[in-house]
């Protein structure tokens, strides 16, 4: 029934917007061509969609048929909408015409050509956006920078620089080079902590395989200290066995100590500067909805309390809304990931963002403060189903812990 529903749907579009290319042109091979890249995007998705693959997640031609298509169906629908619109025009003008006209007749208005290359215009805007960032912007990685300010952190602290990344997903990575080229943009950082808030592979730990050398890479003078996200327990496979399940999250728990990686199992690690301290609290992955829940805040602070400067790593910033925020032991900043900003969206710094995934999770893109406690959610390092970035691009956060007021 999905399958009907969405090829009715796909068809609907397709007539208005071949309305749109038949108004401005009738050559036989613009057609040709059109037809025929539509047909080759749609049997591509539906052939991929249908091979049998390991995991319920979209990763290589899978997520390219899917983002071609993807593409394709944002421009056609944009014309769906243009030319919707101007059939309202049509039939309102027709009518009025029947009604007030001394002929009587009702008419419809010929398509205007102008209105129709206008649409093809405003359509070709997203489609070329997709195409771009599943050509490049999956790889152009920012730093984002942020100070914050907080009255109790220690003196030696004053000052004291973290970089976040998150959201790896090395079994969607195909471009070393450009891979690279983010890690040593993050060494380049040289914070004294490199933190990773979870999402290292897709569904198997076999994934990062090739990448962990790369990653490896990644040094800061207090060492870098990661945590699991929701992908790497291996839910979105099915396993021979729950003991090759358990192994493959072994694997991959190994794969973080070759690296180099302190992993947080629920647990915290204190840091020690001019016999001051600040604790790095790390939870595993705790999700609202259907997602695991194996986060234990509780567990992850036993022994700290209140007046302890804390970081706290937890992949899902949803709990940090149900918990964390409001916990007694007084989380001071929260580092998040997970929702990838959605892979799309619009943001001109300071004055804008939107995405789609806002009306999903509160806290989705960037630092949020509530009485006093931050979270910055990382918009992630990597993708993950569409293979591409549109407006909202890989990030690597880096903030600078401040003592004191927040200047005005």
């Amino acid at each position: 029934m999905r399958w009907i529903i969405f090829i009715v749907f796909f068809l609907l579009i397709e007539i208005y917007a071949y309305q749109a290319l038949k108004t401005i042109t009738r050559n036989y091979w613009v057609v040709i061509l059109y037809f025929v890249v539509t047909l080759a995007v749609f049997t591509n998705f539906l052939y991929q969609w249908l091979t049998p693959v390991e995991g319920s997640v979209l990763t290589g031609a899978r997520g390219y048929a899917f983002g071609f298509l993807l593409s394709v169906m944002l421009f056609k629908l944009i014309l769906t909408l243009i030319m919707f619109g101007e059939d309202i025009f049509r039939l309102g003008a027709g009518g009025f015409e029947k009604l007030f006209s001394a002929k009587g007749d009702f008419s419809l208005p010929s398509r205007r050509k102008f209105l129709s290359q206008l649409a093809m215009g405003i359509a070709a805007i997203p489609l070329a956006s997709v195409l771009y960032g599943m050509y490049q912007g999956r790889y152009n990685f920012r730093v984002l920078n942020y100070t914050l300010y907080f009255d109790d952190l220690p003196e030696a602290f004053d000052g004291y620089r973290l970089a976040q990344i998150s959201d790896i997903h090395s079994g969607s990575f195909d471009n070393e080079k450009k891979i690279k080229y983010g890690v040593d943009l993050l060494n380049e950082q040289e914070t004294d902590m490199v933190v990773f808030t979870g999402d290292l592979v897709n569904n198997e730990a076999s994934e990062m395989e090739p990448w962990k050398e790369l990653f490896g890479q990644i040094k800061a003078k207090d060492g870098v200290y990661s945590i699991l996200g929701n992908h790497d327990y291996g839910d979105y496979k099915s396993w021979s066995s729950p003991e090759a399940k358990k192994q493959n999250l072994d694997t991959l728990k190994d794969t973080h100590a070759i690296m180099g990686w302190k992993l947080l199992l629920n647990e915290h690690k204190l840091i020690e500067r001019n016999g001051e301290k600040i604790a790095l609290v790390g939870v595993e992955n705790w999700g609202a909805g259907g997602f695991k829940k194996d986060g234990d805040l509780d567990k992850a602070g036993a022994g700290l309390n209140e007046k302890d400067f804390k970081v706290l790593l937890s992949h899902d910033p949803s709990y940090w809304q149900e918990k964390i925020k409001n916990d007694k032991k007084n989380y001071h900043l929260t580092l998040s990931g997970h929702t990838h900003g959605m892979q799309f969206g619009i943001e001109i710094p300071g004055w804008f963002k939107w995405s789609p995934v806002q009306y999903r999770y509160q806290n989705w893109a960037g630092i949020y403060e509530e009485f006093g406690r931050y979270i910055n959610v990382n918009r992630g390092f990597g993708y993950l189903a569409f293979p591409g970035r549109v407006g909202i691009w890989p990030e690597i956060s880096v903030i600078e812990l401040k003592k004191g007021l927040k200047p005005a």
